[in-house]
């Protein structure tokens, strides 16, 4: 048993894709933290505009 894991931890299949997941999940975190930022000042702006159009009286 003991043989069996040390062979099994010294293997190295795989490691290539663990790297490029773990590089895939970075890029979806940063563009979804990138998304969010961008969002929230979209929804700003747009509420901004909301309340100016909303004060305006038409005659």
């Amino acid at each position: 048993m003991l043989k069996k894991f040390r062979k099994f931890a010294c293997a190295d299949d795989g490691a290539v894709t663990v790297d490029w997941v773990v590089l895939t999940a970075l890029v979806v975190v940063l563009g979804v933290w990138a998304l969010s930022l961008y969002t929230r000042g979209t929804l700003k702006a747009s509420d901004e505009v909301d309340d100016y159009l909303s004060a305006i009286t038409i005659q």
